[in-house]
């Protein structure tokens, strides 16, 4: 279909959907100071424009605006079009409490009555 519009009209578009991409999509890579915005996420790996981080290797963070979500490990890159993909070697969700030896009960008192 767009082999058929005008020049103008497809860079349009193309502009027009880069621009939503960035109102909608959170999801962003941190490497060090460096900061990349994602433009998609799945389970083996993500992408993003194809004009930054040439060089992004090895271990990452992946933050959802202010929440940090996973620590990654990436390998390789392939170009697909305007993107640059990047698959994960492993991704571990980060969590806010530190893991526990022992099962949590589902019901616990918010206090201690003494005598």
């Amino acid at each position: 279909m767009n082999d058929f519009l005008p020049e103008a009209v497809r860079q349009g578009l193309e502009a027009a959907r880069k621009e939503a991409l960035k109102r909608k999509d959170r999801l962003c890579v941190h490497d060090g100071d460096n900061v990349y915005r994602i433009r998609r996420f799945w389970d083996a790996g993500f992408s993003l424009d194809i004009d930054v981080a040439e060089k992004l290797r090895g271990r990452v963070e992946i933050y959802d605006g202010a929440r940090h979500l996973y620590q990654c490990l990436i390998v390789g890159s392939s170009v697909e079009r305007e993107e640059r993909i990047f698959e994960f070697k492993w991704l571990h969700l980060v969590t806010d409490a530190a893991p526990v030896d022992y099962e949590r009960p589902d019901f616990v008192p918010a206090g201690l009555i003494t005598n």
